[in-house]
């Protein structure tokens, strides 16, 4: 059992009343981020700043086991209600999103092709440290944030039509909210492929994440237009620079690590 799943089970406890306002993944990410916060604090202890850590870590653990935050009370918001369809659907949810747009020299059932065998993935999605294809459609995401956390999901497949498109989504319940589509055309002049990819991405705890992420330090950007231009060397050239442990190598919206 990974730590995601057993802080997972531990966050799952009913804490029953009204003040619950915090979702079931966020108070998992939630005590995740507490306990390693005192965690550092304790080891430490001499430092300038472990007390304000260790305070911090303390409330984070304290707010992901009663499922409370007092912020979200001040705001009358909250995670607790989201309903899973809705966090799913387009639009339904508070995520990054980006897109971009190369043309490669091949032929859009030789590009359809390469992407569709998702092992590939890791070739040109940065932040993708491996997928397995499992059955019925489905398949095991591993990636890693800058911090070298690891996070790990299921996909489904949400539309496949050869040569033209190919769109996933993580499945309900996953750690992260994670989908993408490839959309691919015959480029003008007969010049090979137009390929489009969207990618919409939820870090674990979101909007804490961010919220944290904006206090501690400004979150790496993901650069999909670098993805774009390692899958267009891969297939016209054959190779692609390694990109494994540089800043864009993380998942998007994840911070960069301390130094």
């Amino acid at each position: 059992m990974s730590s995601i799943d057993a802080t997972e089970d531990l966050a799952a406890a009913d804490h029953p009343g009204p003040e619950v306002n915090v979702g079931q993944l966020e108070r998992a990410v939630s005590i995740t981020l507490g306990t390693a916060l005192v965690a550092l604090a304790l080891s430490r202890r001499r430092s300038a700043g472990a007390l304000t850590v260790g305070v911090f870590g303390a409330y984070m653990a304290w707010r992901g086991a009663r499922g409370h935050c007092a912020l979200y009370e001040l705001l009358d918001t909250g995670t607790a209600g989201d309903d899973e369809d809705d966090r799913l659907a387009a639009g339904g949810h508070d995520d990054v999103s980006v897109e971009g747009a190369i043309t490669i020299a091949r032929g859009p059932e030789e590009v359809y092709a390469f992407c569709r065998a998702l092992e590939n993935a890791p070739r040109f999605l940065a932040y993708v440290e491996s997928v397995r294809t499992l059955e019925g459609g489905l398949s095991r995401w591993l990636a890693r944030t800058a911090a070298g956390t690891p996070l790990e999901w299921e996909a489904e497949v949400l539309e496949d039509l050869p040569g033209r498109l190919f769109a996933w989504r993580s499945r309900p319940g996953s750690p992260v909210h994670h989908a993408g589509a490839l959309r691919f055309q015959p480029a003008p002049g007969g010049r090979g492929t137009e390929v489009r990819l969207d990618v919409e991405y939820e870090p674990p705890g979101a909007p804490i994440a961010r919220m944290v992420a904006r206090v501690f330090g400004s979150a790496a950007e993901y650069r999909i237009d670098e993805d774009l231009r390692r899958l267009k060397q891969l297939l016209e050239a054959g190779e692609t620079p390694t990109t494994r442990g540089q800043p864009q190598g993380c998942l998007p919206g994840s911070a960069p690590a301390a130094t």
